[in-house]
């Protein structure tokens, strides 16, 4: 049974008030975020992700349809990323906060305590602490909710650690190791890399006899087994290109290239 991720970025592209002093949007910088985590989780077994706002940022989604939807697929979790604002004018203020509902404890604070330390790390900011609030995602959820408050949009300070991607990205990183820990999950196991295929050159004394377009066609071909790592060494095409490929020569290279491609065809 899979562990299912509700995620959000709070409000649109187009949403009134949700910007900077210099009309950045904050919508752009809660994808960021978002975007980042569900890379970072893809990484982890037995887990589904849904986005519940607009991942175009087009359409401010309701409030009541992103919780109703959140509830109706199961999510065992929900997390809406946003940033704060003061006055909505420049400022001094500062500092990260992550909320759950009034109220509430247990699994939420639980997944608050383990999240909140990854954001305060990623915009290396003032700690304003975990706090509650009355917000309807963290109300309406059926499961364990926060809503993050990252960083003051209207604020000289936070906003030049929200124009950093790098910042952005190790933001939803962290969220996502957060996550991993809240639900004990296991990383994928990583793949093993198939052996490049190995032909000695065996010589022989009977010569291909091509045109000379045969020629190019063969050693164009042989570049790009190469590159697709298929042939492990690039003399073959240098050989095709000098016209010196015997017919065994030729006969292997056949073998070898089949043998690989039906390999990766079956899945192996």
């Amino acid at each position: 049974m899979s562990f299912k991720i509700a995620i959000g970025a709070g409000h649109s592209l187009y949403t009134a008030g949700k910007r900077t002093p210099d009309d950045e949007r904050e919508w752009s910088f809660n994808d960021k975020i978002v975007v980042a985590f569900i890379k970072e989780m893809s990484k982890y077994e037995g887990v589904e992700i849904r986005r519940f706002d607009d991942p175009t940022g087009k359409i401010d989604v309701p409030l009541i349809t992103r919780t109703n939807n959140a509830n109706a697929w199961g999510a065992d979790i929900y997390i809406s990323v946003h940033h704060n604002a003061s006055t909505g004018r420049w400022g001094n203020w500062t500092g990260t906060e992550t909320y759950t509902q009034t109220g509430v404890g247990g699994k939420a604070l639980e997944l608050a305590k383990l999240v909140h330390p990854e954001i305060v790390k990623a915009y290396g900011l003032r700690d304003r602490g975990i706090k509650t609030a009355n917000f309807h995602i963290t109300r309406e959820t059926r499961m364990p909710a926060i809503l993050l408050e990252n960083a003051f949009m209207d604020s000289r300070i936070d906003i030049l650690k929200m124009r950093d991607d790098r910042v952005l990205a190790n933001a939803g990183i962290g969220i996502a190791n957060a996550v991993a820990k809240y639900a004990n999950l296991k990383l994928k196991p990583i793949p093993t890399p198939q052996p490049k295929t190995e032909i000695k050159k065996q010589g022989g004394n009977r010569m291909l006899k091509l045109q000379d377009w045969q020629w190019r066609v063969i050693a164009d071909v042989l570049r790009d087994q190469h590159k697709d790592g298929i042939l492990s060494s690039p003399d073959w095409e240098v050989m095709a290109r000098n016209k010196e490929l015997s017919v065994d020569e030729s006969i292997l290279l056949i073998y070898a290239t089949l043998g690989r491609n039906l390999d990766r065809l079956k899945g192996k």
